[in-house]
């Protein structure tokens, strides 16, 4: 009972980096910390909890870095809706053989990480992820406590069902993406439209969704928030490594003003970004409305 109560008494908030946060999200943090500080396969560690590298246990440094999202959804927590965690490794640049890695071990694209994947947590427990050869899905069975293989060589349909944004947004939206969310919603049956509004508020959610089911998540910028001119989603430890994975789905990821979010050397370890992910269809469409070709 006390482990129970432990886990009931992680209610409230903290607040960290401007925002709000589940204590759920510093015991996800805190967990994930002392789990693979000690693992040996690290150098440093970067957390959307944490203003600063983390390092690992002495004599415990590896050849790779992780940055993580340790409790993705943090909004859901108390409605009890699915959230995740979410993970990205990329092979350090310092030394190879010794020490604590560096902030540049973290600051390197997307396009140069070896492994990224998430963990979802609902009526299911979900690990997926890609080494760079594909996507593999593996499903928890609570009854031995492994996971076991049960969606291999993943690949998101080409032409999307679904589309995901959150609408009470709208008025801040620009033209352009307010011009392909009415495409969308208009009826052309021969196109397959009108696609389906979904839109859960956790990132890993509405990605796990589209990726089975064919879809688009779209967090661009807007203007409803002047302090965060270039979007509200991570690089490192959302944009990046699910960019990576919709890519080997054979997906896209893009932010909306020209760049692939594959290719952008992050700046800082917190730097955000518009995120636009999903089947390659609807993000090459969503492109041509920025862009002014329809």
């Amino acid at each position: 009972m006390a482990g129970l109560a432990d886990i009931i008494g992680l209610s409230g908030k903290i607040n960290v980096q401007g925002e709000n946060v589940q204590k759920m999200d510093e015991f996800a943090n805190n967990t994930i910390k002392k789990r693979m500080s000690r693992c040996g396969y690290l150098c440093a560690i970067a957390s959307e909890e944490e203003d600063d590298v983390v390092p690992v246990a002495e004599g415990y440094e590896g050849k790779y870095t992780l940055a993580i999202d340790p409790l993705d959804g943090s909004s859901n927590i108390d409605v009890n809706v699915s959230i995740g965690t979410i993970f990205s490794i990329h092979r350090r640049r310092s030394s190879l053989t010794m020490g604590q890695g560096t902030l540049e071990d973290l600051l390197q694209k997307g396009s140069e990480q070896v492994a990224a994947g998430y963990i979802i947590y609902g009526s299911s427990t979900m690990l997926v992820f890609t080494t760079g050869d594909g996507v593999q899905g593996f499903t928890l069975d609570p009854s031995v406590g492994e996971f076991y293989l049960s969606h291999p060589d993943m690949k998101i349909p080409e032409r999307a069902k679904y589309f995901s944004i959150n609408e009470g947004n709208s008025r801040f939206w620009d033209e352009g993406i307010s011009r392909y969310v009415d495409y969308v919603k208009d009826v052309d049956e021969a196109d397959g439209r009108p696609l389906s509004a979904r839109y859960i508020g956790t990132l890993v959610s509405d990605f796990h969704r589209n990726l089975i089911a064919g879809g688009i998540f779209l967090y661009p910028k807007d203007k409803k928030n002047p302090q965060l001119p270039n979007g509200k989603l991570r690089l490192l430890y959302e944009a990046a490594p699910f960019a990576f994975l919709v890519q080997q789905a054979g997906g896209r990821a893009i932010t909306g003003d020209g760049r692939n979010i594959l290719n952008i050397v992050p700046e800082s370890l917190h730097q955000r970004v518009p995120l636009i992910i999903g089947s390659k269809r609807e993000v090459d469409m969503v492109e041509n409305f920025l862009l002014g070709r329809v």
